[in-house]
C-alpha cells in the first residue's frame, strides 16, 4: 500500500469508527506497524487534519474530514469494475496500481451493499495467450502527453525501414495488441500515428510546446471523424 492510500485510509477507519481508536487498532486494520500508524497520523495531523489524540491515549476524528458520500447506480459500478480491470490488463503497472487505489477509496466512500457489488462485478478483462504484454513505454509516453515534451524517436516501421523523427506527442489509442501513439510531426507538419512497439528509441525534449488547436488530439479525431 502506497503512503498516501495509507493516509486515506487513515482517514476513513477514524471516520467509520466515530470513536477513540489506537495506533494498534488501525495497524491492524492495515496489516502494518504502530511505529507505521504514529508516523502517519503525525504527517496529518500536521498537515490540519482534525484529529485529536496522542499515543498511548488513542485518536478520534473530531468532524467530517472528506467528500461527501459517493452514490452509484449498480450499473454506474460494474462499468468502473470492469473498466479498472481493463486498465490493468492493458495499460501497464503503473495506470494499474492507479486503478486499483482508486476503487479502493470508491469503496471506502459508499455503503457496503454498493461495494460488495463494486467486488464481485462480473465482468473481466483478459489478455489473451497472442496478446504482448503492456509496451514499457506508455509510462514515459503518457508523461510526455501531459506535460507537452516534444520527443526525437527512432521508428521502425513495418517495411523495416528506419527515421528519426521529432513529435509532439497528443495520445495513445489501443486496438487489442496494438498501441498507437497520436502526435503531431514536425518534419511531416502532419498528424501521424507511430505503433508504440516499432519505437526503438526516444528522447525528452527540453521545454515544453505550446497548445495550438489546430495540431491538437481533438483536431486530429475531428479529422478523421468529419469525413
Amino acid at each position: 500500500m502506497r503512503p498516501a492510500e495509507r493516509l486515506f485510509r487513515i482517514i476513513q477507519i477514524l471516520r467509520a469508527s466515530g470513536r477513540v481508536m489506537t495506533a494498534a487498532d488501525i495497524a491492524e486494520r492495515l496489516e502494518v506497524s504502530p511505529r507505521t500508524v504514529y508516523r502517519d497520523l503525525g504527517h496529518l495531523m500536521a498537515s490540519g487534519a482534525p484529529i485529536d489524540g496522542e499515543r498511548g491515549v488513542g485518536y478520534l476524528l473530531r468532524e467530517a474530514f472528506d467528500a461527501p458520500p459517493l452514490t452509484f447506480t449498480f450499473e454506474q459500478l460494474e462499468a468502473l469494475a470492469f473498466g479498472a480491470k481493463a486498465v490493468q490488463v492493458l495499460a501497464g503497472e503503473d495506470l494499474g496500481i492507479a486503478a486499483r487505489e482508486a476503487l479502493a477509496k470508491i469503496e471506502m466512500s459508499i455503503p457496503p451493499e454498493h461495494a460488495r457489488r463494486l467486488k464481485t462485478a462480473p465482468l473481466f478483462a483478459m489478455r489473451g495467450a497472442k496478446q504482448p504484454a503492456p509496451p514499457k513505454l506508455l509510462g514515459p509516453l503518457r508523461r510526455a502527453i501531459s506535460e507537452r515534451r516534444r520527443l526525437q524517436i527512432l521508428y521502425r516501421s513495418l517495411a523495416d525501414q528506419e527515421s528519426e523523427r521529432l513529435i509532439r506527442p497528443l495520445g495513445l489509442t489501443n486496438f487489442g495488441p496494438v498501441w498507437l501513439l497520436t502526435t503531431w510531426c514536425e518534419l511531416r507538419q502532419d498528424f501521424r500515428d507511430f505503433r508504440v512497439d516499432r519505437i526503438q528509441r526516444y528522447e525528452v525534449q527540453a521545454g515544453r510546446f505550446e497548445a495550438e488547436p489546430d495540431k491538437s488530439f481533438e483536431s486530429y479525431i475531428a479529422r478523421y471523424t468529419d469525413c
